[in-house]
């Protein structure tokens, strides 16, 4: 682990490695937002990601998983240096206490340090309140639609 934080209450934020060890303990809270994934497809997703720089942050509550967020550093020509977020999710029943504020604004802050021109993710048209979250306590700007077209 490369980024250890402790918080008040209890809390801390930490990087896992990609393994598949230090991973199991985030996979119940990250398939609540991957539900079609099983266990050993995430790890073999993960562990092909590693390789474009995927980091993924959980927050701990007394040693449990409560939310997890996985980002990698990216540059196009649209964004410029930025910060992709793939996957920012609260367990279900810790919702509302902030976690996914702590998780964001420690990818924010590092983002920052690392001299990132931005942070960007795409958030499906469902998730209304994740929408809220991102542009009323995040701070984050609508800014297009992400378009998608299955080959398989």
């Amino acid at each position: 682990m490369e980024y250890d934080q402790s918080l008040p209450n209890g809390l801390r934020i930490a990087e896992l490695d990609i393994a598949p060890t230090a991973l199991t303990p985030a996979f119940p809270v990250l398939r609540q937002l991957r539900p079609h994934l099983d266990f050993d497809a995430y790890i073999a997703l993960v562990d092909a990601m590693k390789t474009q720089g995927y980091r993924v942050f959980c927050l701990f509550e007394h040693d449990q998983v409560v939310a997890y967020i996985g980002f990698a550093k990216q540059v196009n020509l649209y964004y410029g240096n930025f910060v992709w977020v793939y996957d920012l999710v609260t367990d279900e029943v810790k919702q509302g206490k902030g976690y996914g504020k702590l998780l964001l604004s420690c990818v924010e802050t590092l983002a920052r340090e690392e001299a990132q021109d931005c942070i960007v993710l795409s958030s499906g048209f469902a998730r209304e309140g994740a929408h809220k979250f991102y542009e009323n306590a995040m701070d984050y700007q609508k800014i297009s639609y992400v378009f998608k077209k299955d080959l398989r």
